[in-house]
């Protein structure tokens, strides 16, 4: 095995860390105090239990686990990790008996079911959560079918391995003809705490990044583009203090990389005779990470998307993002084993299992993909050439646009034209925030506007006083278009060759939340992401995705609401619009209405966005829909569009699905009324 200094592996100690892992296969099962051979009889081979039925009791408990060699203590459901897999059908009523034997409250959230706010599961939102010692009923229509996940939406327990799986069957016969159905469900395991990595994130940038580039590096990049290109393109990212290998917050420098609960070592396995139909129904339970599947010599046939039909697309890999599901068939004729690959975003570890036609026969292990490496675009910035000279840098700090970045005697790189270093003093009323909890932080009612030129949409608009919603800005009535920019209150864009000219961006992300902001998106989404291009493999990307079944509502939207992802790496503050939840006020939508979501995303990270309640349907760049998901993954220097029909009254959860980034601050409430 390869050290970590490898860039296609990137774990330290690598070979001693799977041995470990070889050693605790079974994960909850040696807790158990089962031989390692039984342990991994069990884990592999059968995975999760499964419930079937109406009523299902669910008990939330701890006990000692080892993945790597070491004891810690994890929270499972039922004493399994991953929790039992439900299986519902479409039109019944179930009821979910939930007991909590921990010492602190805990909460299930149903991830992209469908229901009255009530039953969603997030404490503080639909209900005070699950105190120790009680038992709360859950009890709801399932108006549905397909893939789904449940978790707990209490601190950072999801991280501590409360998750399962939830398969719902059609009340009508299945569109999807298949002989065989297995769950593969894709999760992250830490023997530190998540208050220990959370802490980390916030005191140590970069502390889990263990591929940053090094000389080498420079020495391969300049034989491509030359040496001052490629000094150039160093000292740029340098002087941002930012990483173009930045990809994952928490890699598998302590993350252990789960399929159903096993570990690579233990390789969970399932069954199939050559020439049947499988369906592999992925879900990413993980915490933080983004995966790459593909199972080598076999291609998927994606059947579903977020639980949702679609007409069905061939390929031979997927990226997909926290809390995305994807039901692949494929269709093994050979008499061999195959490879259920899961690499992570950044190549710093692996999940995997096999697909096998006899118990004793294993497919071979594919190497690691290379360390993918972002460039400016990929950031948003604009690359047209033109340089920064005379741009008014005198009020930059190092919490400002760049974070950082040392201007002083600094002559301005082209690659950085156009970007906006305008008004980023640090905000009175933000000095010294608090970030290293979730209690309510002190609002930004002194944010010093007095140099904000107000925008054509906010004419009038007195920038000292004005409160900020928390959709960032009001958006006016406007007539129906076909084209998602076209919208008042979405500013005049330019939009060529399908990247997005952004000249405006809310006034708040001009606080200490935010230290970039993008300056050109693509609103395309047939790009596969930084690793992903051009692999010679058939890649899914949004683009290939129509749903079978039509959009909920055929009216246009009524308005538009903008949101800018955003964030301060060094800080670890994440937020909407440059607002964190705790100084942000709801997003306010009106029972019966249709309204047009443009996500920007202005950080280096893919966030996975998730909307409780209701769906969200995503469009092309010209308004078209797409698909219906209840997660929509938006890539750095990216845009996505979708639209949202407010037929769920209630207070819903608004979040980017990676733990740490919610509880930074990625997180609003939606309320319909």
């Amino acid at each position: 095995m390869k050290s970590f200094k490898d860039k296609n592996t990137a774990l330290p100690s690598q070979s001693r860390r799977v041995f470990l892992q070889g050693l605790a296969a079974g994960g909850v099962m040696t807790a158990l105090g089962l031989r390692p051979s039984t342990a991994f009889a069990a884990a592999s081979q059968q995975g999760a239990p499964e419930l079937r039925g109406t009523t299902f009791d669910l008990v939330i408990d701890e006990m000692p686990v080892n993945f790597t060699g070491q004891t810690r203590t994890a929270r499972t459901i039922n004493g399994s990790i991953p929790g039992p897999t439900l299986r519902w059908r479409e039109g019944e009523v179930v009821t979910l008996r939930v007991t909590n034997r921990l010492n602190e409250p805990t909460s299930l959230h149903w991830h992209g079911i469908i229901l009255p706010f009530e039953m969603d599961g997030v404490p503080g939102l639909s209900y005070a959560g699950i105190a120790p010692g009680t038992t709360f009923v859950y009890r709801f229509r399932v108006n549905q079918s397909g893939t789904y996940w449940y978790h707990s939406h209490s601190g950072f327990q999801e991280q501590n391995a409360v998750y399962g799986a939830i398969v719902i069957d059609p009340a009508k016969p299945d569109r999807v003809v298949y002989d065989r159905d297995y769950v593969v469900m894709l999760s992250d395991w830490s023997d530190s705490s998540p208050d220990f990595i959370f802490n980390r994130l916030k005191t140590g940038d970069g502390y889990y990044n263990y591929v940053k580039p090094d000389l080498i590096d420079l020495y391969h990049q300049a034989q491509k583009e030359g040496v001052g290109t490629a000094l150039e393109d160093r000292l740029m990212w340098d002087r941002m203090r930012m990483s173009p290998r930045d990809l994952l917050d928490v890699t598998g420098s302590t993350y252990t990389y789960l399929m159903n609960g096993s570990t690579p070592a233990g390789d969970w396995t399932a069954g199939f005779k050559p020439g049947e139909k499988i369906r592999l129904r992925f879900i990413n339970g993980s915490s933080m990470s983004y995966f790459d599947v593909r199972i080598p010599g076999l291609k998927m046939t994606v059947v579903a998307a977020d639980g949702q039909d679609v007409h069905p697309v061939t390929i031979d890999e997927f990226r997909f993002g926290v809390a995305e599901t994807l039901d692949v068939i494929v269709e093994p004729s050979a008499d061999q084993a195959y490879c259920l690959f899961a690499q992570s975003m950044d190549r710093s570890g692996y999940s995997r299992g096999t697909l096998t036609p006899h118990p004793d026969l294993r497919a071979p292990l594919p190497p690691m993909d290379p360390v993918p490496t972002l460039t400016m675009a990929d950031m948003g910035m604009n690359m047209s050439g033109v340089d920064m000279e005379g741009m008014d840098m005198s009020g930059a700090t190092p919490q400002s646009t760049m974070a950082g970045m040392d201007m002083s005697g600094t002559k301005p790189q082209p690659a950085m034209a156009g970007m906006d270093m305008s008004g980023t003093k640090p905000q009175p009323a933000m000095a010294g925030m608090d970030m290293s909890g979730t209690k309510p932080q002190p609002a930004m009612a002194g944010m010093d506007m007095s140099d904000t030129k107000p925008q054509p949409a906010m004419a009038g608009m007195d920038m000292n006083t004005a409160p900020m919603p928390g959709m960032g800005h009001s958006m006016s009535m406007g007539h129906p278009s076909r084209n998602p920019l076209d919208l008042p209150g979405l500013h005049n864009r330019q939009l060529k060759d399908g990247m997005l000219t952004i000249d405006w961006t809310p006034p708040t992300e001009r606080g200490v939340g935010v230290d970039m902001k993008a300056q050109q998106v693509s609103l395309r989404l047939d790009d596969p992401g930084a690793g992903l291009r051009n692999n010679g493999r058939k890649v899914l990307t949004y683009s290939d995705l129509r749903s079978i079944d039509g959009p909920i509502s055929d009216r246009e939207p009524e308005r538009g609401i903008e949101l800018h992802l955003t964030g301060n790496m060094y800080r670890y503050i994440w937020g909407f619009n440059g607002v964190s939840y705790a100084n942000a006020t709801p997003i306010e939508l009106n029972y019966g209405e249709t309204v047009r979501v443009v996500l920007i995303n202005d950080t280096m990270m893919n966030h996975p966005i998730h909307l409780h309640g209701m769906w969200s349907e995503l469009e092309d760049g010209q308004g078209n829909y797409l698909a219906r998901k209840h997660t929509l993954s938006v890539a750095p220097g990216h845009a996505v569009t979708y639209r949202v029909t407010a037929n769920a009254i209630g207070r819903w959860a608004y979040h980017c699905h990676l733990l740490y980034h919610m509880t930074g601050g990625m997180f609003r409430e939606v309320r319909v009324s």
